[in-house]
């Protein structure tokens, strides 16, 4: 709420200050823009993925997809830290947001993995990391927030964010195969044909989601936000009627956490597009732009000024309210230095992914510190490793941008 208020605020004292002169402007604008901010189909979206990843973990959804991956990975060194990124990135198909898979996936893995014997800070660290996937695989609640803010097509994004998703899944991977070894950590037996097959059939109602949210897209029968909707009556027919494990009271609990988390959202987007107006009146995209046209004209040192940026800026506030803040600059600059969108967008999202990681505001420290019971200091030491993992996979996409624009080039051209 700090943000509403000082986005709020900042807004008035500018409109009070310019109304001193000759042609001064009704504070009536303020809320105006304010409707304005938040009457936008695409963002429509993000209730129906919340609610739809919502309906999914309270369905059992969670628990026969960590199943299914433990067959399938769970035999590879690394144990079930292999199962816990796997199922992270199944799940990233699903909801679209890191804080929501984080405490799904942690609340099954981490009791799990600390009985099997591993050290509570490693398993909280590795839930922690691993949901970082969930806003880069597609379907992803920021790509929505970037593509309303800035007229790319939603579907370009989420096609843009699959290949570098899966690269930060296989670096993770690789680094718990590396720690395993090295700590001699556990790992389970390789499973049978039949107990695959067994939990592959089990979880196909889970797997199929993705396809049918992604496919729906790409192949243009539905917009994303079609998708999103899409997305919660499957939830509901395979909660209610597949698996039986959700109940009505299920689904209440569901849109009341739902309203709430998209009431939040909302009343930042309403209040951070009053501020947004009035960067744009102050021209101050352009503004940058010149500044930094004055320092150099490589896009390259502008993608690493803006990833410095960014880092900073995801250790001291949360992702959603720093996409509103500053893609509005960010577009004059972008176009300036012949930087495409859909890279820009998928670059930003992982690099504010690392934030989720870093102290102070680090949202996903916090909520494996609560399940594992161990301080945060120790689960951010422990995440160390899957950040540099994560910052490499970041430098590869940031200066190989057909990383994320092949993609959407190749399937939604």
């Amino acid at each position: 709420m700090d943000l509403v208020f000082a986005s709020g605020l900042s807004a008035l004292i500018y409109l009070l200050i310019i109304n001193t002169g000759d042609f001064p402007i009704p504070l009536e604008v303020i809320p105006q823009k304010m409707m304005n901010g938040v009457d936008s189909f695409p963002l429509m979206a993000i209730p129906f993925f919340m609610l739809a990843g919502e309906l999914m973990n309270k369905g059992g959804i969670t628990r026969r997809l960590v199943d299914f991956s433990r067959a399938l990975v769970g035999h590879i060194t690394g144990g079930l830290a292999q199962v816990n990124i796997v199922a992270n990135m199944i799940m990233a198909g699903m909801s679209g947001s890191a804080n929501a898979d984080c405490a799904a996936t942690g609340a099954v893995l981490i009791p799990a993995m600390v009985e099997t014997g591993y050290p509570a800070d490693f398993a909280a660290a590795v839930t922690a990391s691993a949901s970082t996937v969930g806003p880069v695989i597609p379907p992803s609640i920021g790509f929505v927030l970037f593509g309303a803010m800035t007229g790319v097509s939603v579907g370009r994004l989420f096609l843009g964010g699959a290949i570098p998703g899966v690269l930060m899944g296989l670096a993770m991977m690789i680094i718990s195969y590396l720690v395993a070894r090295r700590e001699g950590y556990p790992r389970d037996q390789r499973a049978s044909f039949r107990k695959l097959l067994g939990t592959t059939r089990e979880a196909l109602g889970a797997l199929l989601m993705p396809l049918v949210i992604i496919g729906g897209i790409v192949g243009g029968i539905m917009t994303p936000t079609e998708a999103s909707a899409i997305a919660v009556c499957y939830s509901l027919v395979v909660g209610f009627l597949l698996y039986r494990e959700l109940s009505v009271h299920d689904v209440i609990s569901a849109l009341v956490n739902v309203g709430v988390g998209t009431a939040a959202i909302m009343i930042i987007v309403s209040t951070v597009n009053v501020f947004s107006w009035m960067v744009t009146i102050e021209q101050m995209g352009p503004k940058i732009v010149a500044f930094l046209s004055s320092i150099t004209n490589s896009p390259y040192i502008v993608l690493a000024l803006l990833n410095l940026w960014f880092l900073i800026l995801g250790c001291i506030m949360a992702p959603t309210p720093i996409y509103l803040l500053v893609v509005p600059i960010l577009v004059p600059l972008a176009k300036s230095y012949g930087i495409d969108l859909v890279h820009l967008g998928v670059f930003m999202t992982v690099n504010l992914m690392l934030g989720l990681l870093t102290p102070p505001v680090g949202i996903n420290l916090f909520i494996v510190s609560s399940i594992a019971r161990v301080p945060v200091i120790r689960v951010a030491k422990a995440a160390i490793p899957y950040m540099i993992a994560i910052l490499v996979v970041l430098l590869m996409i940031t200066y190989l941008p057909s990383l994320t624009t092949w993609l959407p080039n190749l399937l939604m051209p």
